[in-house]
Parts: structure tokens; sequence; C-alpha cells
């Protein structure tokens, strides 16, 4: 956590500010130079970085706050804005460039609310993930009539339709007892995605980021996931049916929090479309896959909703000042521990502190990286960091949470939630501590398929280097479960073990007609 850190007062407030950001559209350029700005004006607290290359060799740059920039603090969650992914809805990217500028001001002048966020949070921003598709849009200019112009990255493609498909692994694991987390990508998935995507997986995936919103335009309401139907028939006939996830009342306190702290999201009507609360769960507007935040949900430990943030896409200058007196709290509050009054009828307790977060030690105090935390009772798990810190959002309540890591013994917590702040599990004396395990590891998350009769009991006599034949990694479930059948015929037939012809037939009811278990 932050250690010394002190609002800036005294002589830096009689540095002369920096002339306001314009409230203008900024191209390309203009938007580097506005990014390299704060982070020249709050060096102390910002770093700019970038995660890649645009397919025409923009740089998509990241700013960063923190109060140690390019660390992370153990217990210390991540939190990221992500604009401009479609190239011609543009509100995003100047609301972005004002945030940025406004928590750097704010700082200087020592507010305590921004200050103490920078304490408790490291936040990253990317104002552009197509910087490409926005300089085509650009050009035609506000309120143009080729409303897709621009939308897709130089090289035509949709880069909120090309994500790995997780879902559909997700809702076909989910029948038969697959994994509810961090779904392995398939083969070949680099050759299937644009560098700009390619770009943000390798980012979420080199960064622990906790909670995440993705800024677009063209409707004005907070979506969350899932975005993609569970049954087909809804995605061929464009029909729409709630799709909800293990978290699902999580997530629309994660919407309501900003429509509510929105000027006028709230209202519901907006666009000619009316949404209560001015939320909506994805596939209930409308299906749509390889989307990013549902590849958010399914791939890491974030929490990510898409804001659609204005009728028009390319607003005209002159709106833009409205637009961010509308967003600017909703922008700050979403991120921050906690504020009351959002919604009339209720206090609000706010997002990336919400929940519980703690070590996930060995014996020796060593933290424990890619445990799995589980919550009883909601069948979505987190891991556990590169340090041993995991984080894990939730309602308040009671909750019973188990730690498991290979080669260890899991080991189980109860810890409540409150109102207001975080359940911080090593302040109250309820540190994860996971002993060695005393006997062989059985990997049930290799093998969570009900293949035979006493399969489990099975996997630790058969040899271990095949558990982790390196031809195997990173491969789908499918391969997985053929690959042990493979390895119990020779248990089979020395007579260990009986083949129940009931679970072959369940296994071919699982795996589905286009697979033989013969």
């Amino acid at each position: 956590m932050a250690r010394g850190l002190r609002p800036l007062a005294g002589a830096l407030l009689l540095l002369e500010v920096a002339a306001a950001l314009s409230f203008v559209h900024h191209r390309y350029e203009e938007m580097v130079q506005a990014l390299f700005r704060v982070q020249s004006e709050c060096p102390y607290v910002t770093r700019v970085y970038s995660i890649g290359r645009s397919v025409e060799g923009r740089h998509l740059y990241v700013l960063e706050f923190s109060d140690y920039p390019g660390i992370h603090e153990p217990l210390e969650p991540e939190f990221k804005y992500v604009g401009n992914m479609h190239g011609n809805e543009v509100l995003g990217r100047e609301l972005l460039l004002q945030l940025s500028e406004f928590l750097c001001e704010e700082y200087r002048r020592g507010s305590e609310r921004v200050t103490r966020l920078l304490h408790d949070t490291r936040i990253h921003i990317m104002p552009s993930m197509n910087p490409d598709g926005y300089e085509v849009a650009a050009k035609q200019g506000p309120d143009s009539i080729g409303y897709l112009t621009g939308r897709n990255n130089a090289n035509g493609v949709d880069l909120n339709r090309n994500f790995p498909d997780l879902n559909t692994f997700m809702y076909y694991s989910g029948e038969i007892s697959g994994p509810n987390h961090h779904i392995p990508l398939p083969d070949n998935w680099k050759s299937q995605v644009e560098p700009e995507t390619l770009a943000v997986i390798q980012w979420i995936g080199s960064y622990n980021f906790v909670l995440s919103a993705n800024l677009h335009g063209g409707a004005v309401v907070a979506n969350y996931p899932y975005d993609k139907s569970q049954d087909q028939r809804f995605r061929s006939h464009r029909r729409t049916v709630n799709t909800p996830t293990p978290d699902d009342k999580l997530f629309q306190k994660l919407a309501k929090t900003y429509s509510y702290a929105h000027g006028w999201m709230h209202r519901g009507w907006n666009c000619g479309d009316y949404f209560a609360d001015g939320i909506t769960n994805g596939a209930s507007w409308y299906s749509l896959s390889k989307g990013m935040q549902d590849f958010n949900y399914l791939y890491t430990n974030c929490f990510e909703i898409t804001l659609e943030l204005s009728c028009n896409k390319f607003p005209p200058e002159k709106d833009l000042e409205r637009q961010w007196m509308a967003n600017r709290e909703a922008l700050v509050a979403f991120i921050e521990e906690q504020r009351e009054g959002l919604n009339p009828a209720s206090t609000v307790s706010l997002q990336i502190h919400q929940g519980i977060k703690g070590m996930v030690s060995d014996e020796n105090n060593n933290g424990i990286a890619g445990a799995v935390i589980s919550v009883q009772g909601i069948s979505h798990d987190v891991t556990s960091g590169d340090m041993g810190d995991y984080f894990r959002l939730l309602l308040p309540g009671t909750y019973t949470v188990t730690a498991s890591a290979e080669g260890y013994q899991p080991q189980t917590v109860t810890t409540t939630v409150g109102p207001a702040e975080p359940s911080l599990v090593s302040q109250a004396g309820l540190v994860l501590q996971i002993s060695p395990h005393s006997g062989p590891l059985v990997p049930t998350s290799l093998c969570p398929f009900p293949v035979v009769t006493a399969f489990v009991c099975l996997v630790p006599l058969l040899p271990h280097s095949h558990l982790f034949d390196p031809f195997l990694v990173g491969r789908g479930v499918l391969l997985w479960m053929f690959f042990f059948l493979d390895l119990l015929e020779p248990l089979v037939a020395a007579g260990l073990i009986k083949q129940d012809s009931a679970n072959k037939m369940q296994l071919r009811r699982s795996v589905g007609p286009n697979h033989s278990v013969d």
C-alpha cells in the first residue's frame, strides 16, 4: 500500500498551472501531447507507457496514476478505463483525456479525495484502443452521414468482435462441470486477432486488473455481461434474452453506480430507448460474440462493464463540455471506495475496494501466485497475483471463501463484507495459509469431467509425466478428456477398473453427437 504520500501543497501550488485542456477533438498527435503533458505536470504520480502498436504503427498509449508509478503494491487493486475501441465513437476518448487532466490538477491542488484515490488504487487510462479508425472518422468529422466510417481498425475489423470466443466454451463446459474462470485460449488464437486486440490481451494478462470500463457511443446506458446469449436460437434470429453471469447482482450494482452518478443515464429514456435505471444486461439488449467485456470476465480476474455515453457517436465540439460535466463524477465515483447519495433510495458502496482482499501464502509467509479463490455459492473464481495477493469484488454479506493451490491443502475461512469498507482478510487475522499436501496431488482442475467411476482416485496412479505432456498444455478440455481416457485403457485392461457403460453414455451425451467415445 501507499507509504508516506501527502497531498501536494505550498510551493507546488505556486507553480503556474498549465492551460486547461480545450474541449475540442484531439487527433492522434494532439492526444499523445496531452498525455505526456499530464505526465510532465504530475511526474511523481504518473507514467505513460505503450502496450503495442496499431495496424498503421500508432502507439496504444496508457497513462498510469499511482503513488508508485510502474510498481504493483501488494493489496492495491489495479483499475483500467479503455476508450475509442470503435474509432468513430469518440466521446470516451475525450472524456478520458479530460479525466487525466482533472486527476492531475486535483492532486496538485491537494485534493484529499484524489490523493486518497492514488493512495489506494493504481489507475490505468487508455484513451484510444483504435487510433487508426479514429483518424478515418476524424477526417469526416462530427455529425457525419457515414455512421460506420472509422468504426473498424485499418484492416476493416471490428475490435469488439475480435477477442477469442470463450463464451461458447464456458457455456458448454458449464453443462459438464468444466472450468468457470481463466478459460484457456484456443490454439492459434494469436493468428486470429488484430494487433490492437493482441496488445490488449497481453496487457490484461500482465496486470492483475480488478475492475474496468470500456467507453463507447451510440446509446446512453451501462451494459454488463454477458454480452453473448447462451441460446443459439436467440443469436441466430437476433432475438434477445437475459444471460446473467454468476455475479449478476454485483454487475448490476456496478452499472448502477455509474448510471446514478451520471447526469441523466439513470433516468432510462435516452436516444429513443428505455433502460430501467439506465443499465442493461448485454445479451438482453442484443447478443454480441467475441466482445471485450465478456473476455475480461472469462479470461482474467477483471470485472468489466461497457459504458455507452452519447447518442451521437461523434458529437460536435460544442457538446463536449456538457458531456464532461455529466460524466466527471461518474468516472471518478466508479473507481473510488465510498460515496453516499448517488441513488436517493440507498447508500451506494463503490467499486474496486468493495469485497474481500488478502494474501495467499505458505507456512513461511511466501506469497503463492495463481491460487484459486472460490466463494461458496458463486460459480466464478479468481486467482491470486504474482505476489500472492487477491481481490474478490462482492456485495455486502457473509461469505465462505476457500483458497486452493496445486501442491497445497486448501484452506477455508468465513468473512463478512460490510456495506462500505472492504473486508481486508489479513487485517482480520484470516490470512489464508496453505500447508503442503501430505500425499500425491490430484490435479482436479485438469480433469473436471465425470468420465469413469473412481476416475479422480485413479489419477495419482498415472505416470506423473503424462499429466503435463507439453503437447497438451493449453489445449482444449475435450482433448484433455480423451487423453485421460487413453491413459486409462491399460488400467481397464489390467482389471484395475471396470469400464462403466452408464458413464460412457453420459460422456457421449456430454460431448455431443459429433464426438465418439467408442
